[in-house]
């Protein structure tokens, strides 16, 4: 399996294999991804540099705009699902549908996007991306291609 970050022949060269699912797992009870001891994040959504316990650099990592879109796909499923079956078996005014989705929509939101974005950095741990591997991003480029491959 090729391993973002890495050069094709340094596949084999690789280190220890990253279990995916038990970053992942990890990153979303928002710990470590390596250790699953440390805290992941210091402030809302602002990760640690690395890990206390471990001492796993975490800074590198580029969750960017994956766990926001996650949220609002989630999110936005539960209440257009929970709205529409509310408005099959109860007659409900417009501020009132306002008065329960608008909430929801805000808490189920503010409880998703640090689990969600904690899963992501623990998917790019285990994969090896983003400087995860040992080497920055743009090292993966520094290859030169083959002459015959175009």
């Amino acid at each position: 399996m090729e391993q973002f970050g890495t050069k094709p022949k340094d596949i084999e060269a690789a280190r220890s294999a990253r279990p995916v699912w038990p970053a992942i797992r990890r990153g979303l009870a928002n710990r470590c991804p390596n250790c699953g001891e440390g805290k992941l994040f210091g402030a809302f959504l602002k990760p640690v540099d690395a890990c206390a316990a471990c001492g796993e650099e975490i800074h590198h990592h580029r969750a960017d705009d994956l766990p926001p879109y996650l949220t609002i796909f989630i999110v936005g499923h539960i209440v257009v699902a929970g709205y529409l079956a509310t408005d099959t078996w109860l007659v409900l005014e417009s501020w009132q549908h306002l008065m329960i989705w608008i909430p929801l929509t805000i808490v189920m939101s503010l409880v998703l996007l640090q689990p969600l974005k904690g899963g992501v950095i623990g998917l790019q741990w285990a994969l090896r991306m983003h400087g995860f591997g040992g080497t920055p991003d743009e090292a993966a480029f520094d290859f030169p291609l083959d002459k015959n491959s175009a």
